[in-house]
């Protein structure tokens, strides 16, 4: 982006009219060159100045009784070590005394300033005397132009105490806060502002009415031109700018977060490149006690980043805490890139899942806080009154598929242990969810990348999904899907028949009676027990291609019979569709042809090893099931 610049337009003052015959000679001397002989020397640092008394004299009360001290003391040099400024700044002040030609802008201007007042170069000594020049051009030009009020403010960070004393940094706060906080209509000055640029910015804006271009000066205006300053200075500023109160949170939360953006190396990224970590602790610890306490003042994906710098640079427990508490108020606006933190060099797994388990725990807490003070008594609560409730339960759904998502991310690591996938999705299981695609997917993906799990690990994972909460288009994946348990694949199927048969009579699809639920084998939201004379051992085993070739079979001829029915025009209202249903799928799993290989007593593998070559019906490709969800309905990525 473009960006203004301060040369062309910055303030300056030319002082004098003599030319300037300060001379040097070597590193540390500076001598005027004039026909007449310097008379005295004055050592400012490790600078020495051969100087004359007359011109100086004449204008510094202070230099009067340096000289007088000296002369009683028969010595004709002069030691400075405090003045200032150094060196520089001394300078300036000598030339002026000369008349030699000075300019002074936002840059010198202050160092000089502070210079003149210990030289006390005063209006009492002298009229038109230095002090009074450069507090005139302070508040005539200086203080009145935006940029070169923050360049002032950044050179006074040196210069204290004097700069305090002398009341320039008041000045420049009041300044830059006043311009800040203004009508953006009445905001006449150039700025820098590479977000979005302006049509009026871009070239010439003379032909935009005030009317028009009080349209095109965004609310941020200002936001980037104070990140040129450091920590301390910004946060006097910012907290200038709320004192003032007209500047919404919104405003201030992206002022904020433009500033450690520019200022923390590495912060987008995740990390903190290198330098000076005392300081970086410091700018976090400040931003944190600036921010907002309005929610949502700043996105979530920013408090996360923030927390993790807090946690790499050890930032106190405080600031931590409160950053947490955030997050936890607004978490359901995060992506799954937000949650995707790099575990700490050493760790086994690729993220961190306990900085992801921490958040969500808060979340749960700051939910039962705001149930609890939202919640009316009994007697006062009335039907019509639920939205508080009804919030929650948004909020718990975009958290439930936040989750839902970085488990899939998780779970192609394969290092990432069975305890941790499964911890962080009972943490979310009571969440509301329309469907448990994005768990099945999830679930899916960690039994691919982790093709040695145990069955019993295998019926622990899976026992997260219920089975009537997947879609059509992830039954269809399900009961294709050879890395799933027998028994989960059979419970798809049986559900995917229940509902094609309730859907067919027009009616919602049912609950499961305790009857023909007890012809189901025991897993996920289900009977722990089959009534046949199964073993839990075959339902947890993984059913060969054969066997779901078999399956996939049947559901094609189910759906035939639907089909055929419709077409002959059998629309008629069919009662007991659910055990219609179970009992085609009772029988299907009774047949000795289809699975003759589990009633057998031989002894199946749990960890039969699984293909990637199952096909979502109508598909042709293998490839095509590994499309995101957002290149196909698919829910899972096999």
């Amino acid at each position: 982006g473009e960006s203004d610049t301060t040369l062309d337009k910055m303030k300056f003052m030319k002082l004098g009219s003599k030319v300037d015959s300060f001379q040097t000679d070597g590193e540390n001397i500076r001598y005027v060159a004039t026909d007449l002989a310097t008379d005295m020397v004055i050592n400012i640092g490790d600078v020495k100045f051969y100087l004359h008394k007359f011109p100086l004299l004449s204008k510094s009360a202070r230099l009067q009784k340096l000289v007088a001290s000296a002369n009683e003391e028969s010595s004709d040099e002069i030691h400075i070590q405090d003045i200032p400024g150094g060196p520089a700044a001394f300078e300036v002040c000598a030339k002026f005394c000369y008349g030699m030609t000075v300019t002074l802008n936002a840059y010198n201007v202050v160092a000089v300033r502070c210079a003149g007042e210990y030289l006390e170069m005063y209006e009492t000594v002298e009229k038109g005397n230095l002090v009074y020049k450069i507090d005139v051009f302070l508040n005539s030009s200086i203080f009145r132009s935006w940029k070169d009020s923050i360049i002032v403010l950044q050179t006074t960070r040196s210069l204290l105490p004097w700069c305090e004393e002398l009341k320039v940094v008041g000045h420049c706060l009041e300044s830059i806060s006043t311009k800040a906080s203004i009508d953006t209509s009445k905001v006449d000055w150039s700025y820098t502002y590479n977000q979005k640029k302006l049509p009026s910015e871009k070239g010439s804006d003379a032909q935009w009415s005030g009317v028009k271009k009080a349209q095109m000066v965004p609310k941020d205006w200002w936001v980037e031109d104070l990140c040129e300053l450091d920590i301390d200075s910004y946060r006097q500023v910012v907290t200038t700018i709320k004192t003032k109160g007209t500047i919404s949170n919104n405003v201030i939360g992206e002022a904020l977060r433009a500033y450690v953006y520019r200022r923390l190396p590495g912060f987008s990224k995740g990390t903190i490149q290198g330098g000076d970590f005392n300081k970086y602790r410091s700018l976090v610890e400040t931003i944190v006690c600036l921010l907002p306490t309005e929610k949502g003042s700043v996105p979530c994906s920013f408090l996360i980043r923030l927390l993790k710098a807090a946690m790499l640079l050890d930032c106190g427990e405080m600031g931590r805490r409160e950053l947490t508490k955030r997050i936890g108020q607004q978490l359901g606006e995060a992506a799954v890139t937000d949650l995707l933190i790099r575990a700490s060099p050493g760790e086994a797994t690729l993220f961190d899942v306990n900085f992801v388990k921490n958040l969500v725990e808060e979340f749960i807490m700051q939910e039962k806080l705001a149930r609890a003070d939202h919640d009316p008594p009994l007697e006062l609560e009335f039907p019509g009154d639920r939205s508080p409730r009804y919030a929650s339960d948004a909020s718990k759904a975009m958290v439930a598929k936040l989750i839902d998502g970085y488990l899939a991310e998780i779970a192609q690591d394969p290092n990432v242990p069975l305890s941790s996938f499964v911890e962080l999705a009972e943490m979310v299981s009571g969440f509301p969810r329309p469907t448990h695609d994005g768990l099945y997917r999830a679930i899916d993906m960690y039994l691919k990348e982790h093709p040695g799990i145990s069955k019993s690990e295998g019926k622990k994972i899976c026992r997260l999904m219920d089975c009537k909460k997947l879609s059509m288009d992830a039954c269809t994946h399900a009961v294709q899907n050879e890395r799933l348990p027998l028994r989960v694949v059979v419970q798809v199927l049986f559900f995917e028949q229940v509902r094609a048969a309730a859907a067919s009579n027009g009616i919602a699809t049912p609950d499961i009676p305790g009857s023909v639920r007890a012809s189901l084998p025991g897993g996920s939201h289900g009977s722990s027990r089959s009534a046949t004379t199964n073993t839990e051992e075959d339902w947890d085993s993984v059913p060969t291609a054969e066997e779901l070739k078999a399956l996939k079979g049947e559901l094609a001829t189910l759906r035939l019979t639907d089909t055929d029915a419709e077409k002959n025009g059998d629309n008629k209202p069919k009662t007991g569709a659910e055990k219609v249903a179970a009992n085609r799928v009772k029988g299907l799993l009774m047949s000795k042809k289809v699975f003759s290989k589990l009633w057998s007593n031989k002894e199946r593998q749990g960890d039969i090893s699984s293909t990637d070559t199952s096909e979502s019906p109508g598909s042709s490709n293998a490839e095509e099931t590994k499309s995101t969800p957002s290149q196909s309905r698919r829910p899972s990525l096999s």
